[in-house]
């Protein structure tokens, strides 16, 4: 007797699924990288880019994904029955998904750090205000004197006073003389123009804000650590944090789809609320207006930089989170009618449009961060954790009742993570779980209990006092080429592999489809896809991902932590989570062919297609007919019989 396999299960709605796919396009990268890009690439100008960007290349390949999963009805692995071959696919995306998971949930870790020391101190005031405390040094300072009213004799004795090395500045007595064509002598023969020259700029004593030493003394203890060669012991206070974290991904996804997607009525909607009632408070700031005219002041010249565009293709291909799976995996759980088009162009807008207004709220503050501490903003302007875990808390410091809006704060970086948490760590357990399905899905619980601790017991290396080197590698390369190779692959696969077998595959009214998939997807949505999808699939949207390939690699650098350069061995661990994924696809590519032959391995298996046998229409019908006599199935309102997983001989025998 064959054994029942349990239902994949599906969305609550249609609602929860988009708002499942926002909260997975919509997550830290918008409010912490977003800003900095817009800054370092001509302000406004940057959004020229930008859009042309997700019109050819984020937008193309997030419908694409979507529609491959809702096709199939299957996760990230077992949907490339479409062509066996590929199907090293899937076990590359699960492989980055998982990667990328172990050190997001660091960083939601920390969010949740920063909440609860916000919450404890309400009554009072956040713990890194001020340099009193007794992890900070004697270079924290949380203010900067006001040079520029000043009288030259003040301002003279300030930068010698306060910020600048006399015996430095001495020592580059020849050099002035040298260009200013004047024999100086002694630093009081110079006057505060030459005293700021960039000669000088090694002079300048390094200053720590009060926010940085809290981050990087008391929360990293980053002191007590000799980079990579002495990581040092495990903070039990950040390992009880990221066990909560996990703790939290867990019951959000113990039940699947059934329990995150209600989740995400909270959790994807949230982040608005706070970032508006920001922008608000932002506005009401003195010196918001430095902030918002140094982030949309353009730039048109910065258009003929090749770094500008290359930095707006990967903005926009990492944010809509293509090349994880996890769009295949969320998108798996609809119905097979659902009109997953409008869901791609409804959730590539919102994800922009919240970039952008993220943007002003960031920058709103972080003009009144530069007014209150008499600094250009450029010189407080960061990213990535520097943003969320130093330059936005110093500002939020120097707020009335700050405690109140760093709460407000963390919590929106908490569920603007946990929404991509959610989705990359469901990829993981959806896509093993689609190849084991009659052993895992019983289990559904205890197997992603599995996988939470050991996401967790992976993770503690990432919380020792050197941790945060570990998590700076992790995200320097877990997500970087291997990510473009693998949805570069998607776009072969499917646009040009499958529409080569499709010529071997049963014709419908004497008729050859030049694009199969494009008649997949007018299956599903009622229409086939217009120009546009096609021209960019076919021919735009490849050649945008070796751009962002080629661009990337001309830049490339070491990775580092600030001034800690990482050494050639953890160079070496980097680029092995970079070529891991993309040896699967090769691998696996590889041994389809020896087991198959060149035909078989490419061409798509008589699985292949809608999941439920009422949806099996056309060639689907013709395929599903065993030894070419049709055998009715009975549709009774009940899961269709599972294909898939490795047990089966789909899989094993004709995968």
């Amino acid at each position: 007797m064959t054994e029942e396999v349990e239902e994949r299960g599906s969305w609550g709605g249609k609602f929860e699924f988009l708002l499942s796919c926002v909260g997975y396009a919509v997550g830290l990268g918008n409010v912490w990288r977003f800003p900095y890009l817009c800054y370092r690439n001509g302000g406004a100008t940057f959004l020229i880019p930008y859009v042309i960007m997700l019109v050819v290349a984020g937008l193309p390949l997030f419908f694409l994904e979507l529609a491959a999963g809702q096709f199939a009805s299957e996760g990230p692995i077992t949907v490339w029955k479409v062509s066996p071959a590929f199907h090293g696919i899937g076990f590359a995306m699960v492989t980055i998904s998982g990667m990328v998971s172990i050190y997001y949930n660091v960083i939601i870790m920390y969010a949740i750090y920063y909440m609860f020391a916000s919450f404890v101190n309400l009554d009072d005031t956040v713990p890194w205000d001020g340099c009193n405390n007794t992890w900070n040094t004697k270079l924290c300072r949380s203010s900067f004197p006001a040079l520029d009213v000043m009288n030259e004799t003040t301002k003279l004795d300030t930068l010698y006073d306060q910020l600048y090395n006399t015996s430095c500045v001495h020592e580059l007595l020849g050099n002035f003389s040298e260009k200013y064509n004047t024999s100086f002598t002694n630093i009081s023969q110079l006057n505060t123009t030459i005293v700021q020259d960039k000669f000088s700029d090694g002079c300048k004593l390094r200053f720590f804000s009060p926010s940085a030493e809290y981050w990087e003394r008391y929360v990293l203890r980053l002191h007590e650590s000799d980079g990579f060669e002495d990581i040092g012991g495990v903070s039990l206070k950040n390992a009880v944090c990221l066990f909560l974290a996990w703790l939290l991904i867990f019951a959000c996804l113990m039940k699947g789809v059934k329990s995150s997607g209600k989740v995400v009525y909270f959790t994807a909607t949230f982040p608005y609320i706070i970032l508006v009632v920001l922008l608000i408070r932002g506005l009401t700031l003195e010196g918001y207006e430095k902030g918002i005219t140094f982030y949309m002041t353009p730039q048109l010249h910065r258009l003929t930089e090749a770094k500008v565009w290359g930095d707006a293709a990967t903005q926009i291909f990492y944010s809509l989170g293509a090349g994880f799976g996890g769009l295949l995996t969320m998108s798996s759980f609809n119905k097979f009618k659902n009109n997953c088009e409008r869901d791609a162009l409804i959730v590539a807008i919102i994800n922009c449009g919240t970039s952008v207004f993220a943007g002003f709220a960031v920058f709103s503050l972080l003009g009144f961060m530069a007014h209150s501490t008499n600094q250009d903003v450029e010189s407080v302007v960061d990213h990535g954790p520097g943003l969320a875990f130093i330059a936005y808390p110093e500002g939020i410091s120097k707020l009335p009742v700050s405690p109140l809006w760093a709460f407000l704060f963390f919590f929106m970086l908490l569920t603007l993570g946990l929404d991509s948490q959610f989705a990359m760590v469901e990829t993981l357990i959806s896509g093993i779980s689609d190849v084991f399905p009659r052993v895992l899905r019983k289990h559904k619980i205890l197997f992603t209990a599995i996988c939470c601790l050991i996401g967790f017991l992976l993770g503690l290396p990432q919380v020792t006092k050197g941790g945060i080197y570990m998590l700076t590698l992790m995200d320097w390369y877990t997500g970087s080429y291997n990510l473009m190779l693998v949805a570069l692959s998607e776009i072969i696969c499917l646009m040009y592999v499958y529409s080569l077998v499709g010529w071997f595959w049963p014709q419908q009214h004497g008729k050859r489809s030049y694009i199969p998939f494009l008649e997949d997807i007018e299956m599903m949505i009622g229409h086939k896809p217009n120009p546009y999808w096609v021209i960019n699939w076919v021919f735009l949207t490849p050649v945008v991902i070796l751009f962002i390939v080629i661009v990337s690699a001309t830049q490339y650098s070491p990775a580092n932590y600030v001034d800690y350069e990482f050494p050639p061995w953890a160079e070496g661990i980097g680029w092995c989570m970079v070529l891991a994924p993309v040896a699967m696809i090769l691998l696996v590519m590889l041994i389809q062919i020896i087991r198959l032959g060149p035909l078989k391995a490419f061409r798509p298996t008589r699985s292949w297609g809608p999941a439920n046998p009422e949806d099996r229409t056309g060639k689907y019908a013709i395929l599903s007919r065993p030894n070419g006599i049709e055998k009715p199935y009975i549709v009774n309102g009940s899961s269709p019989p599972y294909n898939g997983g490795i047990e089966s001989k789909a899989f094993s025998c004709r995968m």
